[in-house]
């Protein structure tokens, strides 16, 4: 389970691509070419109570490290051509980013909110408002570019998340390249397997898809704003610290951590993990898209776990 949270962690923090929506996705470009390193606190209110933390962040030109919660030790580099995750400065998992293709008619309408302050600092607030509901605010510092305050709201108008910089430094940081090693098989984004991962659903649009030699397969998802990674596994996924919840008759192990939402699931071919930043109100039409829970029973499991 440690590999497949670290690596939806990694999959999360890449750029969504295309925006869908000219001044929201200049605005989010102008952000990803930041120079700066800042502190971070991210603080969500979720079904299962509030989940924060605090993490380090550096950007400059074009890659991003940000400190993971994962552990201590480990550290996730994602530049506009791949991610990469490190531990003990050892490179464990990397991967090939391809481009999206962009909607034709855009998902988001952004509203100009006007000027505000963030650490002090001029800044411009934007709303963000999908198929009529306020979905998030974005205040953007005005000198660097870079997405200082993010606050991202349920259907009924309820806060679900916010990101706030507690600190910022616009000097441009010392980054090294992103991180690659000769003994990891860099996974390379495909759209030629079969997989019952849908090409889109609820308004998300699969952007990647991989396949590693193990049979572990995933695919990125976005809808220009919030997205997630989906992921079938050769057997099921244990969520240690979740709970189990019933969505729509259907059983699903859920876990939140700050700005993220992990549920697993028993398919009958293995096992499926979803892991995104979406409000709690988009997971039933998004888990309802994807392969139903099954259970297996007692002698179903024993086979299993003899012959794979």
């Amino acid at each position: 389970m440690r590999r497949l949270f670290v690596v939806a962690l990694a999959l999360i923090l890449v750029p969504a691509g295309a925006a869908w929506a000219t001044d929201l996705d200049e605005l989010l470009e102008r952000s990803q070419e930041a120079s700066y390193a800042a502190d971070l606190a991210i603080s969500c209110s979720t079904p299962d109570g509030v989940k924060d933390a605090v993490v380090r962040i550096a950007q400059h030109d074009g890659q991003i490290r940000v400190g993971s919660t994962v552990g201590d030790d480990v550290e996730v580099a994602a530049g506009s051509g791949g991610w990469a995750l490190s531990r003990s400065d050892d490179v464990v998992t990397a991967a090939e980013v391809d481009a999206a293709e962009e909607k034709t008619l855009p998902l988001y309408v952004i509203e100009d909110d006007g000027p505000t302050t963030v650490l002090g600092r001029p800044a411009t607030a934007y709303s963000l408002v999908r198929d009529g509901v306020l979905r998030a605010e974005l205040v953007f510092d005005d000198a660097s570019g870079a997405m200082v305050l993010a606050t991202t709201f349920s259907a009924d108008g309820a806060t679900y998340c916010q990101r706030r910089f507690i600190s910022l430094d616009t000097d441009p940081p010392d980054l090294p390249g992103l991180a690659t090693a000769d003994e990891v098989d860099i996974l390379v984004s495909t759209q030629d397997i079969t997989t019952a991962l849908p090409e889109s659903l609820d308004g998300f649009d699969r952007l990647d898809l991989y396949e590693d030699d193990d049979g572990f397969r995933f695919a990125y998802y976005s809808d220009g704003f919030f997205s997630f990674a989906v992921f079938e596994t050769p057997s099921p996924v244990d969520l240690p610290g979740g709970v189990y919840v019933e969505i729509d008759g259907r059983s699903y192990g859920r876990l939140f951590a700050p700005g993220q939402v992990t549920y697993a699931w028993e398919t009958r071919s293995g096992g499926m993990a979803l892991i995104g930043d979406l409000p709690p109100d988009m997971h039933p039409t998004v888990l309802s898209a994807l392969p139903a829970p099954y259970s297996a029973g007692f002698w179903g499991r024993l086979w299993r776990s003899l012959f794979g």
